[in-house]
């Protein structure tokens, strides 16, 4: 039996127009439906799983409604199961959610016989050590960020790249993103933009103390380790914008590829169509 899952940004109101038609979609087509819970509250008789069991089921494939940190969000809680998703944006266009919803039916007939293609993209791997203990463990498709509270001073990092010693921050925070991630938070700190197949990650400091202290491009089979020297101020762990883990001196952060991709089913618009759009490109 074929098998579907949504998942859907919270509040909004969208969903209460589009999610009726969508279910009759599925059901004729013989789909066996998965919903989280935002997509469940507009709906009656679907089997309700949480967001982070969803992969468990392991469905044929994920439809995300929302934006880009609702993609962001399922593929923590997907990717790792090999379950593939498709973004459909019910806002402005997006990095990752690309599909408007004027082409979801015809994008969804795609995907249903097998017509719609693939892409994979990387993923870190992040472990939070405090001595010897791994603390916190998360995957990030977008980046991990070392950053400082809102009114501490700066923070020291020490960057070592398979062991090695690098050099020693003094910033605001330093960004580790994939190329995925690349055009996210790193691009506003000043980081290149790096096309989704480059192997490669980047680290990319943010307001750094010395301006000789540019992003750097490091291999994707590169371990990144930070050592965190807070000084008595607070620090933060954050993956994806979305997940936060306080920091403390000496904690260590690494970094590297994971083991799974996130598998997004895309159809027309290239990745230079999109930042065409999004970043004002002059066109053609």
């Amino acid at each position: 039996m074929k098998s579907a899952a949504i998942i859907s940004k919270p509040s909004k109101p969208e969903l209460a127009g589009v999610l009726p038609d969508l279910l009759t979609w599925f059901r004729s087509r013989g789909y066996r439906l998965y919903l989280d819970q935002e997509t469940a509250q507009y709906t009656n008789g679907q089997e309700v799983v949480s967001r982070k069991a969803i992969g468990t089921k392991h469905p044929d494939f994920v439809l995300v409604l929302g934006g880009d940190g609702t993609l962001l969000s399922a593929a923590r809680a997907v990717a790792h199961e090999g379950v593939p998703i498709l973004a459909v944006n019910l806002g402005s266009l997006g990095f990752l959610t690309e599909v408007p919803l004027s082409e979801m039916y015809s994008t969804l007939e795609a995907v249903d016989v097998g017509r719609c293609p693939m892409e994979e993209r990387a993923v870190l791997d992040c472990r939070l050590f405090r001595g010897d203990e791994c603390i916190a463990h998360h995957f990030a498709l977008n980046d991990a960020v070392v950053n400082k509270s809102a009114i501490s001073r700066l923070v020291d990092f020490d960057l070592l790249i398979d062991g090695i010693f690098v050099f020693n921050y003094k910033a605001d925070g330093v960004i580790i993103a994939t190329p995925t991630g690349s055009t996210a938070y790193s691009l506003a700190a000043g980081g290149p933009v790096l096309m989704p197949s480059v192997t490669s990650f980047v680290v990319t400091p943010v307001c750094p103390h010395s301006l000789t202290h540019r992003p750097l491009v490091v291999t994707d089979k590169a371990q990144i380790e930070l050592r965190v020297e807070t000084g008595g101020e607070e620090a933060f762990l954050s993956i994806d914008g979305q997940v936060g883990v306080p920091l403390k001196q000496g904690d260590r952060v690494l970094c590297q590829r994971a083991q799974h991709t996130v598998k997004l089913l895309r159809m027309k618009r290239t990745f230079f169509d999109v930042l065409r759009t999004k970043l004002k490109w002059g066109q053609r």
